[in-house]
């Protein structure tokens, strides 16, 4: 009997995840490169993506005729149904065909979505959220993304550009953000907020062991898990505050969508996520509604770093 497989790919701003999964979707080959190192990824990312699919190709010993499809989570907002990148904060992409070239390159349909969105989607499909209808999903990296599944369907709004929820400001007052804005949900939750808050502690002389652990702006999650192990104050400070500020968003969002469960993605929550969790259900009751909370569940996603590949799985299945 003929093999089937799929190719999935979860692209970065500085690396690339791939997966090839087989018809019980099981992941028999899986490949990590950094997006500099697989192609110049400031002219030509299709580039960057054709050579990882052919690498994994070549290395997993699959024939081409074996392929079914492949399909990619990548940041920015992303037009899925036309295969169109719009926008891009880390690529170097605008309004950009991606659909077209690879299906003419391996001769198999290509899919591409926003990253987050994929990964609710697998979480969705495959892991924490399967079996409920109304999901929203947190992912905590080294900024904040959201996802978005109503009645079954992922919510991606106009211009497929809806459920920015990292970017909803919790305190107009507050740190700078990325996006320009001041006191984002990211600002305070995601990496580069709890950064912020570290090296603004340093700059006041206190010690922290994240300190010198901080390259462009950002600290790795092991690190950060390393820091609490050790009880490192200003680390448990800016964990605090991430998941104060998580909470409060949660509770907006409860109230807003009266969701069947919330879901904690993404890096930071892949290395420390029960702390987060715990931390996020003690004060989350106070910044919502008792009788909507009631009907809430709140869970750390299930398919960790592997969400965006299986939600790539799901846009090839449909």
């Amino acid at each position: 009997m003929a093999h089937s497989y799929n190719i999935c790919l979860d692209i970065g701003g500085t690396k690339i995840l791939g997966a090839i999964f087989n018809e019980k979707r099981e992941i028999i080959y899986r490949l990590k490169k950094k997006t500099k190192e697989s192609g110049d990824s400031t002219d030509n990312v299709e580039q960057v993506i054709i050579n990882v699919v052919s690498e994994m190709i070549k290395e997993s010993g699959i024939k081409k005729s074996e392929i079914n499809a492949i399909a990619a989570g990548a940041p920015g907002v992303i037009d899925q149904a036309d295969g169109i990148v719009l926008f891009s904060p880390n690529l170097p992409w605008r309004d950009y065909d991606i659909r077209t070239p690879i299906e003419k390159k391996f001769g198999v349909p290509f899919h591409i979505g926003n990253d987050v969105n994929v990964g609710v989607l697998g979480e969705y499909k495959y892991g924490a959220a399967k079996g409920y209808k109304n999901v929203v999903g947190f992912f905590v990296g080294t900024g904040m993304g959201g996802g978005l599944i109503l009645d079954g369907t992922l919510f991606t709004g106009n211009k497929f550009k809806a459920a920015e929820y990292g970017h909803m400001v919790l305190d107009p007052e507050g740190p700078l953000c990325s996006c320009g804005q001041r006191g984002c949900l990211e600002a305070f939750s995601a990496k580069k907020g709890m950064s912020a808050y570290v090296l603004q502690q340093a700059s006041r002389g206190r010690k922290s062991m994240l300190t010198d652990n901080i390259q462009n702006g950002v600290f790795k999650s092991k690190m950060l898990k390393k820091a609490l192990a050790e009880k490192d104050e200003v680390a448990m400070e800016a964990v605090d505050r991430a998941c104060h500020y998580l909470a409060v968003a949660t509770g907006n969002m409860i109230n807003t969508i009266s969701p069947d469960i919330v879901v904690y993605g993404g890096g930071v929550m892949e290395a420390v996520g029960d702390i987060f969790l715990e931390k996020i259900l003690k004060e989350v009751d106070r910044y919502c509604m008792p009788s909507i909370r009631t009907t809430v569940e709140l869970k750390n996603a299930a398919l960790g770093d592997d969400s965006i590949l299986y939600g790539a799985l799901s846009m090839i299945e449909g």
